[in-house]
């Protein structure tokens, strides 16, 4: 686990906790407190029973949505044999205040030996995880021009990307902590102009994608049409190889790897086997797979495989901000892809590079002129 600067000037450490309860009485968590595990007396962020509600999916069914890959928890209580995932993040104003390596403190009511028939206090240290030195991997634009909105970014805990626990093969992945969706607004505000059924007429359509980095193209997918923007398809029209729409993977060496999905029909510039360069086109922006308008998902991953890989954190280089768009017209839309909106500018002078764009955040990206398909 590494830590990534942000477009907010701090440095994030994002992770997730399985929490099982393996014993056959219920178990009450009342709070639990990630720690330096160089000092114990180092608190570095308590999450109270209420935070622990609000930041908590179950794997279980799909009772909030039917796309949703996970459940609201509805209690703290953890029956027997039942487990929960908490999203955790933290905030640190320099990377010198990072830990080497955190552990956790919980406390709550379970059962306090292997025949317990009642719970108890319960308050003991848990899961420690080492810090590592290794630096956020850092890129360049994927795509070139102004007015591009950060969508599903870092770090909603309940947000498509970061809740998208995937099963695979019998293991429990996150690949897309980090993912962002990126959506262009064009002149008048919005995201399309005139019919927004005819996806030629979003301003984002037909863009071109670029490589983030020097790489090797391991995977691509370039036979799925566009989907009819303004809903999402049927859940039972999408497969794991399909989810993701026309996509291209790259390896940029060093365990890193790249994912561009939802990409044009016929767009893919590229070839399993083929070396490319940092700002070569790969193809171009489309509305393929699961998807309800055009957009760019962008992540990258620990392996070569869309779901089954784990996130890895990410800067860019060469951006400018711009400002971002309202978050409370965000929340409150009834029309997320119709709306215009409202973007309050703000530049972010003295942000370092590389940094991570954050959700709703608006970017201008440099001109890609000399980029070639070659």
């Amino acid at each position: 686990m590494a830590p990534v600067y942000a477009s907010d000037g701090h440095w994030h450490l994002v992770y997730e906790l399985m929490l099982t309860n393996a014993k056959q009485v219920p178990a009450t968590i009342e709070s639990i407190e990630v720690l330096d595990a160089s000092d114990t007396g180092r608190v570095l962020k308590l999450i109270t029973a209420e935070d622990i509600s609000a930041e908590t999916f179950q794997l279980s069914g799909r009772p909030r949505l039917e796309a949703d890959s996970l459940a609201l928890a509805g209690d703290l209580v953890l029956d027997p044999n039942e487990s929960t995932v908490l999203f955790v993040e933290m905030d640190f104003d320099d990377r010198a205040d990072v830990p080497d390596a955190i552990v956790h403190r919980l406390t709550g009511m379970a059962a306090t030996n292997p025949g317990s028939s009642e719970p108890g206090p319960v308050d003991y240290l848990f899961v420690s995880m080492p810090i590592t030195e290794r630096v956020a991997a850092t890129i360049s634009p994927p795509l070139q021009g102004d007015n591009w909105v950060v969508i599903n970014g870092c770090c909603l805990a309940l947000g498509p990307h970061r809740g998208s626990i995937q099963t695979v093969n019998g293991d429990l992945f996150n690949a897309q902590r980090y993912a962002i969706d990126w959506m262009k607004i064009g002149e008048n505000g919005g995201f399309y102009d005139g019919d927004p059924a005819d996806v030629t007429n979003w301003y984002d359509y037909g863009e071109p994608v670029f490589a983030v980095a020097d790489g090797t193209v391991v995977e691509v997918l370039d036979e799925l049409e566009d989907q009819d923007p303004g809903t999402l398809p049927d859940p039972a029209s999408i497969t794991i190889e399909t989810v993701d729409g026309n996509h291209v993977i790259l390896d940029l060496g060093n365990g890193v790897y790249a994912f561009y999905a939802h990409l044009k029909l016929g767009s893919v510039a590229v070839a399993v086997g083929d070396t490319v360069t940092a700002g070569q086109q790969l193809g171009e922006l489309g509305n393929s797979g699961n998807t309800s308008g055009p957009h760019l998902h962008l992540h990258l991953m620990s392996r070569p495989s869309a779901l089954a890989a784990d996130s890895i954190p990410y800067g860019y280089d060469d951006i400018e901000f711009v400002g971002d768009v309202s978050e409370a017209q965000w929340e409150h839309t009834t029309d997320v892809l119709g709306d215009v909106w409202d973007v309050t500018p703000d530049t972010r002078p003295g942000l370092e590079r590389p940094v991570l764009p954050m959700d709703l955040n608006v970017i201008d990206f440099p001109s890609m002129s000399n980029a070639s398909t070659e």
